[in-house]
């Protein structure tokens, strides 16, 4: 990769800083002449500066004067951005209205106005000299350089975390936990998993679970982390074990009462995965009722004491982690680095025994350092021998939390600076969180962390950040499909690290409760981001004692009845609001309007209402606005005026804004209720030319139904630039324009087309070949509509639902149809998918996952896709068995006795 501006803790904010200051030496800002001046000095001091700031975040332990001098700058940084921040927006910008600036300048004869913008710009340059002066003073300099194309997902990472959590030294340990979950004992069992940090006791869990959970009436596999909310996570077992969420049950004890009742006289699995105390437990336990039928619970812990409780002291029930064996320990290795066991080249062979050697054979440590050198470009043996000797030897024999830190920090500081502040941002989303993609770009992007080098977007490039954290073994991988990743998680021992250094260099502070927040005053710098992460018990009452006039970013995890003052948020960047789906509960957004730097502001609050502002064309750098909830009181109507608003999901009960064609720089609308939108905003979408990604649900309310089925169908034909398009169209009429399309978006890759089927698969799906993902409702499976899909170049996933599935003969997948397709769902409304569909030798050559739906007319292991042995890639059989009649046993049974007969022998998972 060619370099990228650094943008690290501290120089996350310098170079928003310079930008700015080159912005006031632009045209605009000509008839201030002083300022112009004064901006040119404050660049060269800056420069001087930043070259010795991007030398000191090279370096990993820092003399005590140069990382104050670095922290002095990094805090007058931020200062001085805020203060330039305030100049631009009384004073106009790029972003003011067409003439402000020349009016202001006729208008700054007055002497106080002089006097007042001389007395600024003199602050900010005595800052500055101060700062410099005291670089020479400290001599910083003698302290001892380091592009962005997109960088993709590295093709075997996912197969890596696969690996260490399933293949690799695993058999063993699951084979003999399985064996003791597996027996005739009727009363409740409760195995511990216990092992140090970073052993793969939740990787083994996972297996253990998905291996025997179909032989469960109910199961449910549940997190708690080191502080349990424990209102949240009852209420978040009652969907997975199959009950309906109250939200009007929120005490504790009533909420254990229902799972007690659901789960009596039925056979449940249930996996705790990080237990903590026993305390926890106490309350957790009491959802779990004795009743005899075999019940089971496998519960992880780093505790040795926990481990022995849980399991009333019975230590035949305690299993023991140990670290992997020296083949299984190589055999991770040289995969990820190498891409195979037999990779090595000799000059690394003896290195490489003895990095492994001080990794102890913990998985999280192998696969960090494994990921630390396949990332390098020099892959010297000096700078592999420099990675050997900053491992401690003492961690092989005796593995403790320090140490295993200190493998993490090394990961860590051999970063890319560019990285740093992004990966270091992960610290505002609570522990055992799975995190989208999407919304970590876009925060970034709000941030100032990323730049856009060649010509690419600031998204791709944020895009490509992420993908090379995961390549980097720093994140982990979670919702996958085909290769795409769209969600990650960090392990809890990585975000210590990231609250550690977060702390270090004053980047996040994070509060979980009032209490906690005014302990946490007592810091000698300004709070600049802030995470609340709130439980039921913390969050009754009570005002945030720190000054929030110096955010940027805010996030609130939790529930809570106190809404803080936004009007004190002068400089926010990005306002994040995640509530349980569960709470039903209002959120006051009225003073976000007075937000002027606010660029990213989304809210989770599904079973919640947002009070919105009046009016927020103020808000002239806003670039994203997610708001899920159910309703919405007051969406502005001067939303159509954000001309910088790129992405605009509206509430669930909301429809297209008046006068949305104006909305030139959208790239991404979803509307979930389309039938409360005007015939001239439907019409309008076809000026959104700049759209990506379009969503459109709920349309059969509307009053003109055919004018508007034609408006919406002729507009999306003038999206040529539309890649993603999900449509939930519950009228014929929609579906008999939509199957007539004649000139569609040529350039779409994922289409989604719900609500009321088609007859067969429309003709013009077949012109979109850079289709990559496509899901469809089709009224019968025909051999001309299978052809259709079969011809496509590019698609990789394709989940088809059929309505009436042919009891006389299956349609055959032809040899070379579907050639690179890798995930295939069949599912139907009523009657069996698994017999519908056939496949000859050499069709879906690369086919890896299938997934089947199953119900009442299922005929048992007769009943299977005929030809499934051609399938020669297939890795995965996935079953959704939605009957009524046939239980997860027999179910399972039969399909796993089919693919015995595979020359793979997938494996078999009910769900």
């Amino acid at each position: 990769m060619t370099s990228s501006p650094t943008v690290s803790a501290t120089m996350g904010v310098m170079n928003p800083l310079l930008s700015k200051l080159a912005t006031l030496m632009g045209d605009e800002y000509r008839k201030l002449k002083g300022v112009r001046k004064q901006a040119s000095f404050l660049m060269r001091e800056l420069g001087a500066m930043r070259a010795a700031l991007e030398k000191l975040e090279l370096m990993d332990v820092l003399d005590p004067l140069a990382k104050n001098w670095r922290d002095h700058v990094r805090e007058m940084s931020y200062d001085m951005e805020n203060c330039i921040d305030d100049f631009m927006r009384q004073f106009g910008g790029s972003d003011a209205k067409a003439g402000l600036v020349k009016k202001t300048a006729r208008h700054l004869k007055t002497l106080r106005e002089r006097h007042r913008i001389a007395e600024q710009m003199e602050e900010l340059k005595a800052l500055a000299l101060e700062a410099n002066e005291r670089r020479m003073r400290y001599k910083i300099d003698d302290c001892v350089d380091s592009g962005s194309s997109v960088v993709p997902v590295d093709p075997r990472i996912s197969a890596i975390y696969k690996e260490a959590a399933g293949l690799v030294g695993i058999d063993g340990p699951r084979e003999e936990l399985v064996s003791w979950l597996i027996d005739t004992e009727k009363k409740l069992k409760v195995v511990s998993v216990v092992g140090f940090g970073g052993l793969g006791k939740t990787t083994l869990a996972r297996q253990v679970y998905n291996k025997i959970g179909g032989q469960f009436e109910r199961k449910a596999f549940v997190s708690v982390s080191q502080r349990p909310d424990m209102t949240s996570l009852l209420c978040g077992l009652q969907p997975k074990l199959g009950m309906e969420e109250s939200s009007h049950i929120r005490e504790v004890q009533d909420i254990i009462d229902r799972l007690r009742e659901h789960l009596k006289h039925k056979r449940y699995l249930i996996v705790v995965d990080d237990l903590w105390d026993q305390s926890a437990w106490n309350i957790i336990s009491c959802a779990f009722p004795e009743d005899g039928n075999g019940s089971r619970i496998i519960v992880t812990t780093r505790l040795g004491d926990v481990a022995f409780r849980v399991c009333l002291h019975n230590r035949e029930c305690v299993y023991q982690m140990n670290p992997l064996q020296e083949q299984d320990s190589r055999s991770l290795f040289y995969n990820r680095v190498f891409r195979s066991e037999d990779g090595c080249p000799p000059q690394f062979k003896e290195v490489s025994a003895e990095i492994l050697k001080k990794c102890g054979g913990l998985p999280l440590a192998i696969i960090t350092i494994a990921s630390l050198l396949a990332s390098r470009q020099a892959r010297s043996r000096s700078e592999w021998e420099s990675i050997r000797d900053s491992l401690s030897a003492k961690f092989a024999t005796k593995p403790t939390l320090e140490e295993m830190r200190s493998i993490l920090n090394l990961s860590y500081m051999h970063l890319p600076l560019y990285l740093r502040a992004c990966f270091l941002y992960l610290g505002m989303y609570p522990e055992d969180r799975k995190i989208s993609k999407v919304d970590l770009v876009r925060q970034w992007v709000a941030e100032g962390f990323v730049s856009n080098l060649h010509g690419s977007s600031l998204e791709d490039a944020a895009k490509s950040y992420f993908h090379e954290l995961i390549n980097r073994g720093m994140i982990q991988p979670e919702d996958t499909i085909c290769g795409e990743v769209f969600s990650c998680s960090i392990h809890d021992m990585m975000l210590d690290l990231i609250l550690s250094k977060c702390g270090e260099d004053n980047f996040i502070r994070v509060a979980y409760d009032y209490k906690d927040m005014a302990q946490r005053d007592g810091c000698n710098y300004r709070v600049r981001r802030l995470s609340l992460k709130l439980s039921a018990g913390s969050a009754t009452s009570g005002t945030i004692a720190t000054s929030l006039t110096q955010i940027r970013s805010f996030a609130w995890f939790g529930e809570s009845k106190y809404t803080p003052p936004l009007s004190e948020f002068k400089y926010l960047r990005v306002l994040l609001f995640e509530f349980p789906d569960y709470r039903e509960m209002v959120v006051d957004l009225t003073a976000a309007g007075q937000l002027f730097q606010l660029r990213y502001l989304k809210v989770s609050a599904a079973s919640g209402s947002i009070e919105l502002p009046t009016e927020i064309h103020g808000l002239v750098h806003l670039e994203t606005i997610d708001i899920d909830c159910r309703t919405a009181q007051n969406i502005p109507s001067d939303i159509v005026m954000l001309h910088r608003l790129s992405h605009l999901i509206l509430p669930r009960d909301t429809g297209l804004p008046n006068g949305i064609g104006n909305m030139k720089s959208l790239r991404t609308l979803r509307c979930y209720c389309m039938g409360k939108s005007s015939l001239d905003d439907i019409e309008g979408l076809g000026e959104l030319t700049n759209l990506r990604e379009l969503t459109l649900t709920k349309s059969y309310k509307f009053d003109m139904v055919k004018a508007g089925a034609e408006a919406l169908v002729s507009s999306i034909a003038k999206l040529c630039d539309l890649k993603f398009l999900y449509l939930a169209c519950n009228l014929q009429h929609y579906v008999d324009l939509l199957d007539s399309i004649s000139d569609p978006p040529l350039r779409m890759e994922n289409l989604r087309l719900g609500g009321w089927p088609f007859y067969k698969v429309p003709k013009w799906i077949g012109d979109l070949h850079c289709l990559h993902r496509l899901s469809l409702c089709v009224e019968r499976l025909r051999t001309d509509s299978v052809h259709v899909l079969g011809q496509l170049p590019s698609l990789v996933y394709l989940s088809l639902k059929v309505l009436c599935i042919p009891q006389d003969s299956a349609v055959i997948i032809c040899t070379g149809s579907f050639p690179v397709l890798e995930c295939l769902a069949l599912r139907s409304r009523d009657d069996d998918a698994t017999a519908c569909m056939g496949f000859e030798a050499g069709a879906m050559p690369k086919l890896r996952r299938l997934v089947l739906g199953v119900h009442d007319r299922w005929c048992g292991g007769s009943a299977m896709p005929v030809g499934m042995v051609h399938l020669l890639s297939l890795e995965q059989i996935h079953v959704d068995n939605m009957s009524s009649v046939h239980d997860d046993c027999d179910v399972e049974s039969a399909f796993r006795k089919a693919a015995q007969v595979h020359p793979r022998c997938p494996p078999v998972t009910i769900y």
